[in-house]
C-alpha cells in the first residue's frame, strides 16, 4: 500500500464502543459526510439508543480491516473515494449504480474473501 493513499480520508463511521460500530447488516457503514451518517443513524438505525461517536476513516484503516475479514458498506460519495485507490491496490472493483432503491438509500457492500 502507498503511504500517501493510506492517509486519504474515505468517509465517516460511527461507533458506540471500540468493538461496536454502526452497521448496515454485518458491514461497517461508511458515508461520505458526517451529516449523511447522522441522517442515516436518525432515520434508519433503529435500536441505537446512545449517541454514537463519529470519526473519519482513511483508506489504510479500511484496507487493513478488510484484509482481516471485515465488511464495509459504502454510500456513493465514500465508494467513489475508495474505488480508484482500491483499484490501484489490485482489488477488482467496478463502477457502481447508485440509483435510489425502494428505501431511498443504496450502499455497496465490500468484503475481501480468501483467495481474493
Amino acid at each position: 500500500m502507498s503511504i500517501d493513499n493510506d492517509s486519504k480520508v474515505i468517509g465517516y463511521f460511527a461507533y458506540l464502543s471500540p468493538s461496536e460500530v454502526v452497521c448496515d447488516g454485518d458491514a461497517c457503514l461508511i458515508t461520505g459526510s458526517k451529516v449523511d451518517l447522522q441522517t442515516y443513524i436518525t432515520e434508519i438505525a433503529f435500536g441505537i439508543e446512545d449517541n454514537p461517536s463519529i470519526k473519519k476513516t482513511r483508506f489504510g484503516e479500511i484496507m487493513r480491516s478488510m484484509r482481516l475479514g471485515a465488511a464495509y458498506s459504502f454510500d456513493e460519495t465514500a465508494y467513489n473515494r475508495f474505488y480508484p485507490l482500491a483499484k490501484r491496490e489490485g482489488l477488482e472493483l467496478g463502477v457502481e449504480d447508485f440509483s435510489p432503491t425502494a428505501t431511498g438509500r443504496h450502499f455497496v457492500r465490500l468484503q475481501i474473501t480468501s483467495g481474493t
